[in-house]
Order: structure tokens, then sequence, then C-alpha cells
């Protein structure tokens, strides 16, 4: 199938009792044996649910892997993938994180003897030369959040692989979602979603995914989600699959609508940067165009007054965007990094990242695209 028709039919069927065409809403915690240990394929919903079953099939289908695992949030992804590793094992991640990654990362799994370097991951040798013989995962950013830059998937994953076939690479595929990005096909182990995203496309879920080719890695995934307990429930499930039908419109939308933002605010006298990897001027665009078939729907841009009360003044001016955390659904949201999604980054570490007073982060989404520059217009000449 093409990724399209993937979208509505990977790894789907009609469901067997009725023949309904849309996957119900199993929401249901326990299911009955026929015998004692012997069921028909489902026991209990942390284990397996039919919904989350067939949403974990469908993620799989469209990022070209063999296993799909659904999960509470995308944090709670992220907390399977460190689950497998050890005390003393060693984590190479990008210095230009989610906040939240990082938070996890620096907080919670450092305490408990795992070290973690962060290096600039727009230079793949960056990442070759971290590595030592207590590396154990590479954690892949791109695009980043919030600067939007891009890392060469493939040529991490060649060079690291050289140096150690067992070390494990992980990305984070939330801004660009299977429709632009693949990283299975560039040779990565594990793809990351934030499903509350993209994938769910309507700012109505919580949800993260996991989805890998190889079985014996699903396997100790699974074991872990099973035994750790943070699934994703039946009717976010469902919220889920629903999004994906229509994940590839949408994108189109997202991606067109970002283009034209991106440019619009890279000549506008009031705005000093523009993030966004489809602009020329971008320093990895080359890669971007490379791996990716388009440039998704986020676009990062820095006031030239760099003062906090400008960015206030814009955030508080706008008609159609949306001051709110997170991003990826229909309508266009904006943010405000180091006092929302940054805040957890200590200001030292930001402000040597370019994560700055007057940096702002959109989510552009699928609504006519003269309206929303319009409002971007208006607010920045207040």
């Amino acid at each position: 199938m093409k990724f399209n028709t993937k979208t509505i039919h990977g790894g789907q069927k009609h469901e067997e009792a009725t023949g309904s065409v849309s996957t119900p809403i199993f929401q249901t915690s326990t299911f009955a044996q026929t015998q004692p240990g012997i069921n028909r394929g489902y026991e209990y919903s942390r284990i397996s649910n039919p919904t989350r079953k067939a949403l974990e099939n469908s993620l799989a289908a469209i990022e070209n892997g063999t296993h799909g695992l659904a999960f509470a949030s995308g944090l709670a992804a992220i907390d399977c993938v460190l689950r497998m590793l050890n005390p003393g094992d060693e984590v190479i991640a990008g210095n230009d994180l989610y906040g939240g990654t990082y938070r996890m990362f620096t907080k919670l799994f450092q305490k408990y003897g795992f070290k973690f370097r962060f290096v600039d991951m727009q230079d793949a040798t960056n990442v070759t030369n971290a590595i030592s013989d207590a590396t154990k995962l590479i954690w892949i950013e791109t695009p980043t959040n919030p600067l939007l830059k891009i890392a060469d998937i493939e040529k991490i994953v060649t060079t690291a692989k050289a140096k150690n076939p067992n070390i494990l690479v992980g990305v984070d595929n939330t801004f660009a979602t299977p429709y632009l990005q693949r990283p299975l096909d560039l040779g990565a182990d594990i793809v990351m979603h934030s499903a509350t995203k993209y994938i769910g496309g309507h700012s109505d879920l919580i949800m993260g995914a996991l989805v890998v080719k190889d079985a014996q890695l699903a396997k100790e995934l699974h074991f872990i989600q099973y035994a750790a307990g943070a699934v994703a429930g039946p009717m976010d499930s469902f919220l889920a699959l629903r999004g994906i039908k229509t994940l590839h419109l949408r994108m189109q939308r997202h991606s067109e609508n970002s283009k034209a933002v991106a440019s619009f605010l890279n000549e506008h006298p009031k705005v000093s940067a523009v993030f966004y990897p489809g602009l020329e001027s971008h320093s990895n665009h080359e890669i971007a165009k490379k791996q990716m078939n388009d440039f998704g729907g986020m676009v990062s841009f820095r006031l030239k007054d760099a003062s906090i009360e400008a960015a206030h003044t814009f955030l508080k001016n706008t008609k159609i965007f949306t001051l709110a955390e997170s991003l990826g659904g229909v309508e266009s949201l904006m943010s405000h990094p180091i006092t929302m999604s940054h805040a957890s980054i200590p200001e030292e570490e930001r402000l040597e990242l370019g994560i700055t007073n007057s940096l702002i982060r959109l989510s552009i989404g699928v609504e006519d695209v003269e309206d929303l520059m319009k409002d971007l217009e208006q607010a920045l000449t207040k």
C-alpha cells in the first residue's frame, strides 16, 4: 500500500463479530476465558485490548515497522525505552530537546545512575565523537523542539553502529510524523511519537507510541509496558486511530500553511530570525530535503525586540492563534518556550541554545493561511 492508503487500511480489518467498519471501543477491563488460562486472544486490558491493538497495528503500518505499542503519554513511551537500560549506561541525546524529555533524563533517570551526554546533533560527528563503551542508546529529536534543528538520521545511525552495532538508536518523530519522515527506513531501531500531537490531531487526547521492526526488541518493550502499566485506554486509542485516517490530509495543509507563514515572518521587519527547515537559509535545509517529504507544521521565530515584555505583548494580541501548551492540532497554537514547554531547562542552558525571551513557537493549523498571516501581522504591529 501507498502511505495515504495505509493511514486508512494499514494493519486494519473489519470487526469480526458484527462487521463494523470502524474499530469499536472495547471499553472493558477484562475478558471471559473458556478455561483457566485459555482465552480468545485477550485476557486483561493492561496486557492488550482490541481497540489499542488496532491502533498499534496501524502505527506499525504507517511507520513501516512490524510492532507498535501505545502508551498513556509520550513521556511514558520514552520511559519504557529507558527502562531497558541499567545504571551506569549512557545515553547520548540532542542538546535541543523537548523540556519534558530533558526533565525525565536529568531529574529522574540520572539519579538512578544513568549517564546522559547532550550534543549538537546537527553535525553527526558530534554524536560519533561522544560515543563511549558505556553508550547504549542514542536519542534523536528531529526536527527539534523548539528550534527546528535537523539531524541526519541515516548518517548518525551508520556511524554509530560502525563503532558499536549494539547501540540502539531511537528517534522522536513527533514533529515530522510518518507522513513526512520514517526513521526505521533510515536505520533507526525505535520510533517514538507523542501521539497527543499530529497523530491524534484534534487536541483531545494524551498518548504516546513506539514502533520497531525487531521482534525481540518489541517483546522486551511490550513486557515493560505490561509490567509498568502505562498503557493507552480504549477511548483514546479510538480517537488516535480516527486521527490517523486523516493524517495525510492534515499534514499536507499544515505544511502548505507553514511554508507561507515562515516566508511571511522571514520578511517581517519586527522579526530577527525564523526557524523552519523549509527555508533555504536553514543550516540543515539540504538534510531536511533528503530525509523528509515536506517540512511540517512547526515554525519558531525571534522578535527583534528581545524583551520578554515584547513577547508577552505579541502573545496576548493574537485573535486566531491560541496561547496554549501542545501542538499538532487542527487549530493554530502558539507558545513561549522559556515559560512553558522549556521552563524546566536551566536559564543558562536555554540561553546557550538560543531559547531566549523573545522566542515564540507556532503550531500552524489548517485554517485559511491568509487569516493566519493577517492575525500575525496585526499582533506584530501592536
